[in-house]
């Protein structure tokens, strides 16, 4: 088992992990992670050492059967002057076949943060309000969720063609023969969201995402996006040339590896973490970049960027409508078989 922790205060949530794990008959290998230093290294890195380190912890991945990674974060700022070429060279050469190519798809694996002032601030929250929020948020009741999220898996999985419709929003696109993955406390912590991938080619129309997005130490806001036959073909925000930069990384940048529809109805807000954000009760997300395996369209990259468009009526409301039958509106469910999921709503 590989542990990974970043910036945490302490050691002692570390200390505890290993011994557990080694009860448990477990090997734990371990690896602390500094920001700064991570930092530090990107700025001076070249292709060639972001190659070979990427070589060597594929190569250690692959001899992981579990991964428990713990994230925390005093600056969530620290990248933000890491050129953009080092980053791209960063997803491509260390993040991509580390993680997406062996991590997500061949390990047990868990990822969660550790709650500081830092993520409160985000969170516009004093320190204590947001460790009571955190741990709410954590410990949903994950055999519910799963049960409630059985009859969406089925129309999802059931339904061809998806539109979705909000302010400076309408886009259309189909799932058809895409599996349908429904998320409830086995992988992310908090968790809460049932996902699958459009077709590759079948995206079309506008998207207008209202949730910034941290991305590589920047904060990216408003972003709107433009799909023609599955490719973004114009893309703007508060830094459009930056974004662009972002989605010319590698061809598969600019189509959509994942589209899921959140619904943890203990996150209400978001704080800049995707973490949380995508699982929002009220709001849907698409990755641009590549596909996972478990609901693959084929598409490829080194990029897998979530981005959220909340659509409850404090965000301007929106709707998800599957085969023309309009599915959820304004955040809400609106079949008798998906009334368990507006559970805790306001």
């Amino acid at each position: 088992m590989l542990i990974e922790a970043f910036d945490l205060p302490s050691d002692e949530l570390v200390c505890r992990l290993v011994e557990i794990a080694s009860e448990r008959g477990a090997h734990p290998f371990v690896e602390l992670r500094s920001s700064r230093v991570l930092r530090s290294l990107y700025r001076s890195a070249g292709d060639e050492m972001f190659r070979a380190v990427g070589q060597i912890e594929k190569a250690r991945m692959e001899k992981m059967d579990a991964y428990i990674g713990v994230r925390g974060s005093d600056n969530l700022s620290e990248l933000s002057d890491v050129p953009v070429e080092k980053l791209d060279a960063l997803q491509k050469e260390w993040w991509k076949p580390v993680h997406l190519e062996v991590r997500v798809p061949k390990t047990k694996w868990v990822v969660l943060r550790y709650p500081n002032a830092s993520m409160a601030q985000a969170a516009k929250k004093s320190t204590e309000a947001f460790e009571d929020f955190y741990f709410d948020v954590c410990t949903a009741d994950y055999a519910k969720m799963a049960r409630d999220q059985e009859p969406l898996v089925k129309r999802m999985a059931a339904a061809e063609q998806i539109r979705l419709v909000a302010p400076g929003t309408d886009l259309s696109f189909s799932t058809k023969d895409i599996p349908v993955i429904p998320c409830a406390g086995d992988r992310n912590i908090p968790d809460g969201e049932v996902f699958t991938a459009p077709v590759r080619e079948s995206v079309n129309g506008v998207i207008r995402f209202n949730t910034p997005s941290l991305h590589q130490g920047f904060v990216f806001e408003g972003i709107e996006l433009e799909f023609r036959d599955g490719k973004i073909v114009r893309a703007e925000c508060n830094d459009s040339e930056r974004l662009n930069q972002v989605f010319d990384s590698d061809e598969g940048a600019r189509y959509c590896g994942e589209w899921s529809i959140g619904c943890n109805n203990h996150v209400r807000q978001p704080m800049l973490d995707t973490l949380f954000d995508e699982k929002i009760g009220g709001s849907i997300h698409m990755a641009m970049g590549n596909a996972y395996d478990e609901a693959d369209n084929g598409n490829r990259s080194s990029l897998h960027w979530d981005l959220v468009l909340i659509q409850t009526p404090d965000f301007g409301g929106g709707e998800i409508w599957f085969d023309g039958e309009l599915v959820r509106k304004d955040g809400w469910f609106l079949p008798e078989d998906l009334q368990g999921l507006n559970d805790g709503l306001p």
